[in-house]
């Protein structure tokens, strides 16, 4: 692994860039991150469920599950209207309402109140816009980006709590990778270089997460299912 500025990068195969990420993210997870009672911003308890689900797992592929995670995360939120379940149509009744507040206010001298409306106007007809153009980019938003925009930034994760990406070449017979995560917050950075420094010289083999197949297991007669796979980010840690 390489640390710099920009983060801690691997190069290698596909078992590298998931032990890579299974690595950060139970560094992350000993930092308490994912406890929202923690030190750190409470923010980051969701920003860390979002990166658990995104990193590369295994039995994924980089073109088909990582690509269409990419596209998922990288959809268009909501906006303030949306977010206070307004639809466009709404903001832009309340905008008039506001408006005729401000020209009542005009009539009765309120020169302060009337700015006040009239501003007030303005945000729920910009709000309304917002919240329509983020809707009609959703519509497209599948297409347009999953076909056209993966094609130029495929492989990339950002939120509050990590910024990540990968890139892919060929190398021989085989395929190379280059994983690079980077941690935005600079205390918990330090932090998780710390672990990651640690797990370099106790852990002597690190036990990749394998996806359990227990359908096949139940199909087999007189088969027990399998018990249920245990958080393997805590326990793949092995001294």
């Amino acid at each position: 692994m390489e640390e710099s500025i920009s983060g801690f990068r691997v190069r290698g195969d596909w078992g590298d860039v998931v032990e890579h990420g299974e690595r950060i993210t139970r560094a992350l997870r000993d930092s308490g991150v994912d406890d929202p009672d923690a030190a750190y911003d409470a923010r980051f308890a969701r920003a860390f469920e979002e990166w658990e689900e995104w990193r590369p797992k295994s039995h994924e592929t980089l073109d088909a599950d990582v690509s269409e995670k990419t596209a998922e995360q990288a959809s268009v939120e909501e906006g303030k209207g949306e977010k206070a379940g307004k639809d466009p149509d709404e903001d832009i009744k309340t905008a008039g309402e506001k408006l005729s507040e401000s020209y009542e206010a005009l009539e009765e001298d309120d020169a302060e109140g009337a700015v006040g409306k009239w501003s007030e106007s303005i945000d729920y007809v910009a709000r309304a816009a917002d919240s329509a153009g983020r809707k009609a980019l959703r519509r497209v938003e599948d297409t347009v980006y999953q076909r056209v925009m993966t094609q130029l930034a495929p492989y990339y994760f950002d939120n509050d709590l990590v910024s990540a990406n990968i890139q892919q070449s060929s190398r021989g017979n085989g395929e190379e990778f280059v994983f690079e995560v980077n941690v935005n917050d600079d205390d918990l950075k330090d932090e998780v270089s710390d672990t990651l420094a640690e797990y370099e010289d106790e852990v002597d083999r690190w036990h990749i997460e394998v996806e359990k197949d227990t359908e096949a297991a139940e199909a087999i007669e007189g088969a027990e299912p399998p018990p249920e796979a245990e958080d393997n980010s805590k326990s793949t840690r092995n001294g």
